[in-house]
């Protein structure tokens, strides 16, 4: 077992939302990623996921794109955020960690490759996005061998159908994309979210987590009545953007802080 169902369950019995925070490995600069990890933790995120860097990252807005653009000028590539995961698990043995990204990458080092690698370093999961349930059910199963979740998306249009091949072969959580668009758009309609969750329950078992559209306390405060987990990444991003090198780690924990007491309010 993965440290998500646990993390999930003790929450749940405290009553609380988790607290679900992304950030690109390698942004604003590759010795700024454990660090900012420890801050997003510190300033009370219950899971993280950290992103691959990747050329052509589909479904993400261009705060995220700039994020990757900024990793990938430094290099920083798939076996680095191993690395940094390493780095992490040496001081923090507790908190969740999901690599999220792209087949491209794992299809270069091989799916064994990067199943035994995430094991070995202390990784929790993996959110592909260009791996359909239905065309990855073996890498599933090889994840769950290796008690690693593989997470999926899903969105306002999911058929019925997308619903339950991500109920037969997902883990850890589920993904609800709350938005027809990228991340960082839109304004999030919680109704709607509420109602779209209620059908998505009928079928997935799994906590649920809701991203895209979510920008301050207020609005992760209006999702958490509804979900399981809120998660935040373009937000969180924009604050790297804007302090830099020199005042990122501090400015993400202040942010951070801010959403997980609205959320605890």
């Amino acid at each position: 077992m993965s440290r998500i169902a646990p993390t999930f369950a003790a929450l749940k019995a405290a009553n609380k939302t988790a607290l679900v925070t992304f950030i690109t490995a390698g942004d604003p600069g590759p010795a700024h990623t454990v660090p900012l990890m420890h801050a997003l933790v510190a300033g009370g995120a219950d899971i993280l996921e950290l992103g691959v860097p990747f050329s052509d990252p589909m479904a993400e807005g261009p705060v995220i794109q700039r994020a990757c653009e900024r990793a990938l000028a430094f290099g920083v590539g798939i076996r680095d955020v191993f690395e940094y995961v390493a780095e992490f698990r040496k001081t923090d043995q507790t908190t969740p960690v999901v690599l999220m990204g792209y087949a491209n990458p794992i299809e270069r080092i091989g799916a064994a490759a990067f199943i035994a690698r995430s094991k070995e370093v202390g990784a929790d999961g993996a959110i592909v996005v260009d791996y359909p349930p239905e065309e990855c059910e073996e890498f599933a199963a090889a994840m769950r061998a290796a008690e690693l979740d593989l997470i999926f998306l899903l969105a306002p249009t999911s058929t019925e159908e997308r619903i339950q091949q991500v109920a037969k072969v997902g883990g850890g959580f589920s993904y609800y994309v709350s938005l027809k668009g990228v991340t960082g758009a839109g304004n999030i309609d919680t109704v709607q979210v509420a109602e779209r969750l209620t059908e998505i329950r009928k079928h997935v078992s799994l906590p649920i987590g809701v991203g895209f559209g979510i920008r301050d306390g207020a609005t992760a405060r209006a999702v958490a009545e509804v979900a399981d987990a809120v998660v935040i990444g373009s937000r969180i991003v924009q604050e790297i953007e804007k302090h830099g090198a020199e005042g990122s780690v501090a400015a993400v924990q202040a942010f951070v802080s801010d959403i997980r007491s609205a959320l605890d309010a």
